[in-house]
């Protein structure tokens, strides 16, 4: 039998404590898949930033990318392997760099999702240029902005059709919060969104290939706490709605590793951010989630690898198009959309993968958690963001919240 090894390449950025484990993890499992006489395994190395020449093989069959919507170097490089040497990665760096949340928005509405009414606005100030001032006066045309807030209604939230990590979002109860935070967004581009009000549960599902885990959110917690440590917060049926609609979204996109936020309000759930295709990734954010999201980049990453997954060249909008524009019921068209993200993800054939290659996956990452790989991962990641004084008292709150989890994932097997 001959044996062939696969190469996992992770193109990084600040990310500190998710490649540690990462890789620690992918080596004591040390996975072989047995294809006919072919023996597979796999090495993981860290993607370098330098000059390339165009022709030069990719030596990767998978990148995890957490980096090229930031930096262009690596976006190009990392297109230029798909486009050259059928290389796979997370996400399709053509839609994380052309949908925007603006995007997202209207993909989601014409698949009659029920995404809150939603306006874009031109910026209040503009780049200085030298065809600015006559292309504004010819077709700028003006607006009153306080008739708009009441169209939407209030509350309603200002946020950048392109933003994330929460930056430039505001909340607005009336027409002078509303002008107030229109005159200080300076030259950025914004999307008003009317507020789900009021709601019972705010969800940020997070989705990798065909996995999902919904996690109890509160953004307006510190950081280290906005992901809760509940479990079985939600009724089944709930849990599989989310679940569902995040793997729609993120098949629709070409998206392996993206997160929805939803809210529910009189029993539905209203996705109100779902282009976050760069999600949180560190144990101080994730922390009890954090074992999660670990195992679940290396049961996905080593499928495409052993499979030998393919980019898709385009994606397929119209069949989802087709299923919207049909006399359908809104359940049946779900369903439908569902069909199609499985399809994508290839999750019956992933789960049969896992079920005979990874099969010791949580035994082994339980023991890495308890390790002093974990811990150190911890303190590293810790001492980049805590002043000297915080940080044994958080990397003790981060060690004993990813102990947490690993003891109730036991329970619950």
């Amino acid at each position: 039998m001959s044996t062939t090894t696969r190469k996992i390449g992770l193109s990084l950025g600040a990310d500190i404590c998710w490649p540690i484990c990462y890789e620690a993890l992918l080596r004591r499992l040390d996975p072989v898949v047995s294809q006919g006489e072919e023996s597979i395994r796999f090495e993981v190395e860290r993607v370098m930033i330098e000059p390339f020449d165009l022709r030069r093989p990719c030596p990767y069959d998978v990148v995890i990318d957490r980096l090229t919507h930031w930096y262009q170097p690596s976006r190009e490089w990392i297109k230029k392997s798909i486009v050259m040497d059928d290389l796979y990665v997370f996400n399709n760096p053509w839609t994380l760099q052309s949908m925007e949340k603006q995007t997202t928005y209207a993909a989601m509405m014409r698949l009659g999702f029920p995404v809150p009414d939603t306006w874009l606005l031109p910026p209040k100030s503009y780049a200085e240029s030298s065809d600015l001032e006559p292309t504004l006066r010819q077709y700028a045309k003006l607006f009153d902005l306080g008739e708009i807030g009441d169209k939407i209604g209030y509350p309603l939230f200002m946020k950048p059709y392109d933003g994330g990590a929460w930056v430039g979002v505001t909340a607005i109860n009336d027409a002078e919060a509303l002008r107030d935070a229109y005159n200080k967004s300076g030259t950025r581009v914004m999307n008003l969104q009317k507020g789900v009000m009021p709601h019972d549960a705010f969800v940020r599902c997070v989705g990798l290939g065909p996995q999902r885990r919904c996690v109890n959110y509160d953004p307006g917690a510190p950081l280290h706490d906005r992901y809760r440590m509940d479990r079985n917060f939600l009724a089944p049926e709930d849990e599989s709605h989310l679940h569902q609609m995040t793997g729609i979204i993120n098949a629709f996109f070409g998206w392996d590793f993206n997160s929805c936020e939803a809210l529910r309000s009189d029993g539905v759930w209203h996705p109100i951010d779902f282009a976050n295709a760069c999600p949180d990734s560190q144990v101080s954010s994730l922390h009890y989630h954090f074992p999660w999201l670990i195992k679940a980049n290396v049961r996905w990453s080593v499928f495409c690898a052993a499979t030998g997954r393919r980019m898709r060249s385009d994606l397929n909008w119209q069949d989802y198009f087709a299923i919207a524009d049909s006399d359908r019921s809104q359940e049946e068209k779900f369903a439908a959309y569902h069909a199609l993200a499985d399809a994508h993800f290839d999750t019956e054939r992933f789960e049969a993968f896992c079920a005979e290659h990874l099969a010791d996956l949580d035994e082994v990452a339980a023991d890495l958690f308890r390790s002093e790989v974990m811990l150190d991962a911890i303190r590293k990641k810790v001492t980049a963001l805590y002043p000297e004084h915080e940080i044994d008292s958080f990397t003790e709150l981060f060690w004993e919240r990813v102990q947490q989890s690993v003891a109730d994932e036991e329970a619950a097997a």
